[in-house]
């Protein structure tokens, strides 16, 4: 009998620890492998009795010896738990020093951070001389008596745990940047927690500072849980492996998890997840399912489609409102478990959670004889369980007991109708310990189905679990084969999943990315390749327990108490506050030294803004998000952003106008700064220009659609952004504008600044074109991003060349995605779009389905590929039949969306091989994720994502003039397709002028 053909799955919850023995001989069978399983309470102050006394019940009704393990495995949502409960106790403020000369300034650290966890976990950050280009050459050296500097303030504050975070770190093969940080920051602050950024994650580098900022506040207490776990299989006398499982249903060594607990945060609803398709796979009507996972202290809500495989993420996801760039099912967490405090107020008001007594449950909860009231209290005495002594709570008003349990019932029905794309009722697989606490009934929900197990569905997903091997780094190809670099990736990821424990023969890779990087001088690519496989019979060399004392359990005297509370400022509740959409109006006032009308943002208007100009970005354009940061970040410190009618200009008025230019990927690192700003600075040099009018955006579409607003802002010229731009949409080139289909040499006298010192001024061309290409060679030579700003214009051109009421157009757009989500009808967000841009004659949904190939290459400079999206059958797809949505105009078949930084034409191929042209440039083609309503950009492009497929019909700017075909249409990207208008062009209509006279 081979020893791996029974595996320990552990979860330890906040409230109950959970263990099962699996036979992975025998899944077909009614408990589908399971030989035994135990439920106990997790034991407090030292987890690893809980642990202890599962795996041994488990281990004696089954009668496997512990030689014959395979391996243990352990989920735990103890990590999580503390940053959803924003618990003071086990997380602990952090230090951050960024590595960068000029950079990352802008959007500094903690910025999208909810004000809660914010003032828990921001201790510090400074900025040190450091960085790299995205070719890997260093942006500046480090220098030592900076970081010197930097400890001696941290030291001051007395903070331990400190995060350094440099750009472009996850390529830095060469200088070690963050490592020769870290070892000055270990020297002058001995004991510190350091956290390096590019040890947790990759490029992305907010993402990547965030999930490092958790990471390191949660560290203290990881440690001590993950040596507990060690200490139980010792005592257990188990001489296998031990990993915890991932946030993406792989395993990881203990020591490493210690190390990097974030990569646990979500393994506990991952397991859910996989154990409950598992145990519930054969059974029941195969359709769109709600998973709600009870533990002790939250409840965790996905959702399994038909194929019995989770939804996933987007690109994006957020843990505790934060965002990082990890991949892992489409998660909402809820602070409701069968430890949750219930509290009556005076006026006999019943609130639940979010906080828990957890694992003192058994000592707390009133029905244990303890002083606490919770939802299992309420349980028992609704006869709903028989638990602990119901007499200590017998005299519980029914009352009480009944407002409680509504409580209960509308938290699970909101998350629920949240993780919905349809009002369509839908069955839910309750699973979970504290499922006892669910009602038996549910708006929204046609069933609660309990599968097989269903109590310990989070220790099958644990035992089922695989082991994995990813990597994810940046190579030229000038004298490599991009499939050569490709292959290598690959060999690299199967020996890091065999490395890690997989068995080679099993071992399979599940994700490759190739992904060009735009305007970098050696044609670098970005691989991006997962493998995973099997345990191994063998597992792998034994590293736990031989770094550090198992019996040295820190914390081990510690005792339940209420977390203290977060108290913010009303500044910060100001910040923290809920907007009703429905009747929220844009400020429109009068500028008494003008008498025009101004649109003044507020931090909602830029978040709609910043959805409505990435879906107008048509996939390119670059994410608005940093930018979004940047903007609202301005907003609450006071300065003003206003927008003004095109028609509103004063005649004289001298308008500039530009935008950044580079690579997404350099955006992504350096996040939102000035560099547009500069090279106005530049030109106005050039011209003698004391101040500027106003400023007209490039282009509406990606994060340039922003840059008006930042350019106009009274922390910069303090002038007023024009309600239109220069393009409608995004192309990936700025002769590519309408001003240009109307002008000869509209481009120069223009300048480009770096952001770091360097600037170029060019005076004169031949013709606009030349100019484009000799502005991106010099971008290359720059960092491969700066900031450019173009010839001034005037009112004349603006008011007859330019798209109007493009701003009002974004903002409509993303109100829209807001008002679906606050509505739960994401899935005709997209219908609801065209509405906003002039109805089916204007506008039109092109396709729905699945991405199923994704191609990436790289020419002169740009992100040249194709998306191919195939209509997926009905098991992949959520039931919305309940709602009116709208035919697409191709159906079946797949289509096939070739891009140069934006999206071209969409081709659609019937399934008997008719091929048809259903839309083109310069009409607007923009993929939406149907999950969540949003854009998704060419570089969040990625397999088994679903689309929906919008498009828009251009300005007749671009129609009106056989230029502007030429510079706009397909031919201008080497395409010999005839142009045909997807709809008539409908103005989009001046937020400015609708709201003017309602304020």
């Amino acid at each position: 009998m081979a020893s791996n053909s029974y595996r320990i799955g552990v979860d330890v919850g906040g409230t109950n620890t959970d263990a099962v023995i699996l036979d992975v001989r025998d899944t077909t069978g009614p408990q589908r492998g399971v030989l035994s399983f135990c439920k106990t309470p997790t034991t407090a102050p030292n987890v690893t009795d809980g642990i202890e006394t599962a795996v041994r019940t488990v281990l004696t009704q089954s009668v496997v010896p512990p030689s014959q393990i395979g391996c243990l495995t352990i989920g735990t949502t103890h990590f999580i738990n503390a940053i959803i409960e924003h618990d003071v106790r086990r997380l602990a403020p952090v230090a951050i020093i960024r590595l960068s000369k000029s950079f990352l300034r802008e959007v500094p650290p903690f910025s999208d951070f909810p004000p809660a966890l914010a003032k828990i976990m921001n201790g510090y950050y400074g900025y040190v001389d450091g960085g790299l280009h995205i070719d890997g050459s260093q942006e500046s050296p480090i220098v030592e008596e900076q970081v010197v500097r930097e400890c001696a303030a941290i030291r001051e504050r007395g903070i331990d745990a400190i995060v350094i975070c440099g750009i472009f770190s996850p390529i830095d093969d060469h200088f070690h940047q963050e490592k020769r940080v870290r070892d000055i920051v270990a020297r002058e602050i001995p004991g510190a927690d350091i956290v390096c950024s590019s040890d947790v994650s990759q490029i992305g580098f907010l993402e990547r500072e965030n999930a490092a900022i958790l990471n390191a506040s949660i560290m203290k207490f990881a440690r001590p849980t993950v040596r507990g776990f060690r200490a139980a299989m010792k005592r257990l006398d188990l001489h296998c492996a031990l990993y915890l499982t991932q946030n993406d249903g792989t395993l990881i060594d203990a020591p490493a998890a210690a190390k990097l607990p974030i990569r646990t945060f979500s393994s506990g609803p991952t397991n859910s997840m996989r154990g409950a398709s598992y145990l519930a796979e054969g059974s029941g009507e195969r359709t769109t399912k709600i998973v709600v996972d009870i533990g002790g202290t939250t409840s965790d809500v996905g959702v399994l489609l038909p194929s019995g495989f989770p939804r996933q993420a987007s690109a994006y996801v957020t843990v505790a409102g934060v965002r990082i760039n990890f991949s892992m099912p489409h998660l909402e967490s809820i602070g409701l478990g069968g430890g949750s405090i219930v509290r009556v107020n005076e006026k006999a008001a019943v609130t639940v959670g979010p906080d828990s007594v957890g694992h003192f449950l058994q000592s707390k909860a009133t029905v244990f004889g303890g002083d606490t009231l919770t939802t299992t209290d309420i349980a028992v005495r609704a006869g709903k369980e028989e638990i602990g002594n119901p007499d200590l709570i017998k005299d519980l008003d029914e009352t009480i007991v009944s407002r409680a349990q509504a409580r209960m019932k509308l938290m699970l029905e909101r998350v629920i109708d949240q993780m919905k794309t349809s009002p369509a009722p839908l069955p839910v697989l309750l699973v979970g310990g504290g499922s006892v606490i669910a009602p038996a009934e549910l708006e929204g929900v046609s069933s609660v189905v309990c599968p097989p197990c269903h109590s310990v569905a989070n220790a099958v997903g644990a035992a089922i679990a695989k082991v994995g091997g990813t990597v994810d780094f940046i190579q030229s190809s000038t004298n490599k084969a991009v499939s050569e670099i490709v292959e290598e990736g690959k060999a690299l990821a199967i020996d890091r999943a065999v490395g890690a424990g997989a068995s080679r023969e099993s071992v399979y890779v599940a994700e490759v990315d190739v992904i060009p990087l735009q305007y970098v001088n050696n044609n670098e690519v970005r691989v991006i390749v997962r493998a995973v496989g099997e345990l191994s019979d063998d597992g792998v060399p034994l590293t736990n327990g031989t770094s550090e004392d198992d019996n040295t359990l820190e914390g081990g005297d510690e005792v339940y108490q209420e977390a203290d509370k977060i108290q913010l400022s009303p500044k910060e509740e100001n910040e923290n506050r809920k907007i009703d959409i429905n009747s929220y109006k844009p400020k429109i006032v009068i500028n008494p030294e003008t008498g025009v009308d101004e649109w003044v943002i507020s931090e909602l208007d830029l978040e709609w803004l910043s959805d409505g100009c990435y879906v107008l970005g048509c996939a390119g354009g670059g994410s608005p998000f940093s930018e979004f940061l940047r903007l609202r970040d301005q907003v609450r410190a006071g300065y003003k952003m206003r927008v003004i009618d095109a028609a509103s200009l004063k005649d004289d008025a001298i308008i500039y106008w530009g935008g950044h230019m580079g690579s997404p990927a350099v955006s992504t690192e350096r996040l939102a700064n000035d560099e547009t700003e500069q090279a106005v600075a530049e030109l106005m040099e050039y011209y003698g220009h004391k101040k500027i009018d106003a400023f007209i955006d490039l282009e509406i579409g990606g994060g340039n659609g922003l840059q008006g607003l930042a350019l106009g802002s009274t922390k910069h010229q303090g002038c007023p952004t024009i309600d239109a731009d220069f393009m409608g949409r995004a192309y990936p080139t700025y002769w590519q504008t309408t001003l240009c289909a109307f002008e000869e040499r509209a481009l120069v006298p223009c300048a480009i600044a770096s952001g770091d010192g360097k600037t170029i001024l060019m005076t004169k061309t031949t013709n606009d074109e030349i100019v484009d290409r000799a502005l991106r060679a010099s971008c290359s030579e720059m960092g491969s991003r700066v900031g450019m700003a173009a010839k001034p214009t005037n009112k004349h051109a603006v008011l007859n060349y330019s798209v109007l009421n493009t701003i009002s157009l974004a903002w409509r757009i993303g109100r829209t995605i807001a008002c679906a989500h606050a509505t739960n009808t994401i899935s005709t967000v997209a219908e609801q779009m065209v509405e906003e841009c002039g109805g089916s004659k204007a506008a039109k949904i092109l396709f729905r389905g699945k991405i199923i190939a994704v191609e990436r290459r790289l020419f002169k400079g740009h992100s040249h590929g194709e998306l191919v999206i195939q209509q997926v059958q009905s098991s992949e797809q959520e039931d919305t039949s309940d709602l009116p949505v709208t035919p697409a105009v191709a159906t079946g078949g797949i289509l096939k969306i070739p891009f140069k930084n934006e999206n071209i034409y969409a081709k659609h191929i019937a399934d008997d091989g008719t091929e048809e042209y259903i839309a083109t440039v310069p009409d607007l083609i923009s993929v939406l994720d149907t999950q969540s309503g949003r854009a998704l950009g060419v570089p969040e492009f990625r397999y088994g994502v679903m689309v929906t497929v919008l498009g828009i019909t251009c300005s007749p700017r671009w129609t009106q003039t056989k230029k502007g075909l030429e510079i706009g249409g397909p031919g201008a990207f080497g395409y010999d397709i005839e142009y045909k208008p997807l709809g008539e062009y409908v103005e989009p209509r001046s937020v400015v002028l609708e709201y003017a006279d309602k304020n």
